[in-house]
């Protein structure tokens, strides 16, 4: 392999030098493209000729048998010969930058800035970006669960759903404890945890503190979470720390998220509350929330419960939160028993 301008920041094993050697011109380009996203992807190839986009389009398909190694190599490969161009007259950092985020959006731009400049601010987990929930969780597999936690708590919802699946079932309900217990991260449990992913894609450290974590983002994860591995991680939160278990569960799936159920899921919810919990619920929902309700009763019911409702005056914004947590809390019995689905859920339907 032709040597590139720059240093490639990354240990080369003999497993990985034999995979890098195999690799043509074109499958590296194929590896940046499939880096770079569809979209982005599809403005390159729309300049390319009929025989370059049948030889590109294999190389795509055939990249998805590369080692994680394998990938990281090519990207840093890609930005050691930027660095090597910028140093020989192509302009001064603000060319490559401004080339990166053309190519790969603000985010991403900076997390490959960081590796390029030193002292370029760039947070050292926004190359989460870059990596599938399998490979993240082959990163973490075998860390301590507060380090899980925290990359948990700042990948997509989805993504973090995701590595949770594939991480045994023992140690789901400890993660999930420590993603909602999370609030700031101080600079020595960011400095461990960059560490780590200097073994991956050797990142500048950041000395700061981070937001992350709570439980909010513990409640998110797990509204993207299959319903089996939801139930079995919140049983296991429970038996761990009942007063997180019960916060995470109001966070989960609000009142407001009512809006997005189907009329059938609300008529099942009216038949199993009280009237008066609804109306006092219903005095600080949004207006599209009241109209989901309303809309499910007959027209002389909408206008007895409005005048009920009323009738009620001013109430404590602490009464109407704890009748909207308890109207949830019946949802979710309703929907662990088969009576309703709760939409946004990381369900499957046909």
């Amino acid at each position: 392999m032709a040597d590139v301008p720059g240093q490639v920041p990354q240990e080369i094993t003999e497993a990985l030098r034999e995979e890098i050697d195999g690799l043509t011109s074109t499958d590296r380009a194929a590896v940046l493209l499939l880096l770079l996203g569809e979209q982005e992807a599809a403005n390159i190839i729309k300049y390319m000729d009929p025989k370059e986009v049948q030889r590109i389009g294999a190389a795509m398909v055939s990249a998805a048998e590369l080692s994680q190694e394998a990938v990281n190599y090519v990207l840093d490969e890609f930005v050691a010969t930027l660095k090597g161009q910028s140093s020989l007259g192509l302009g001064t950092s603000d060319y490559v930058e401004d080339v990166l985020k053309r190519a790969l959006g603000e985010d991403k731009a900076a997390s490959v800035m960081g590796r390029i400049l030193p002292g370029q601010s760039s947070k050292g987990l926004d190359i989460l970006n870059w990596m599938d929930a399998r490979a993240i969780t082959d990163m973490v597999r075998n860390e301590h669960p507060q380090v899980i936690a925290i990359i948990l708590s700042v990948v997509e919802y989805e993504v973090a759903a995701d590595v949770l699946s594939f991480l045994p079932p023992a140690i789901r309900p400890e993660i999930l404890q420590r993603v909602a217990a999370l609030e700031t991260v101080q600079p020595a449990a960011m400095q461990e945890l960059e560490s780590i992913m200097k073994k991956q894609f050797s990142n500048n450290s950041s000395a700061r503190s981070s937001s992350v974590g709570g439980v909010k983002q513990a409640a998110k994860i797990m509204n993207f979470a299959k319903v089996d591995m939801e139930t079995q991680v919140m049983k296991g939160l429970l038996e761990l720390d009942e007063d997180v278990a019960m916060q995470v569960q109001d966070n989960m799936f609000t009142f407001e998220n009512l809006v997005d159920v189907d009329n059938r899921a609300i008529q099942t919810i009216m038949r199993h509350v009280e009237q008066d919990l609804l109306m006092t619920a219903l005095k600080g929902a949004s207006e599209f929330v009241k109209e989901k309700f309303f809309d499910n009763m007959s027209s002389r019911a909408r206008v007895m419960f409005i005048d009920d409702m009323e009738a009620k005056g001013p109430l404590r914004i602490s009464d109407v939160e704890e009748a909207q947590k308890n109207i949830m809390r019946t949802a979710r019995k309703l929907s662990d028993a088969g009576e309703l689905v709760l939409a946004g859920r990381g369900d499957d339907f046909v």
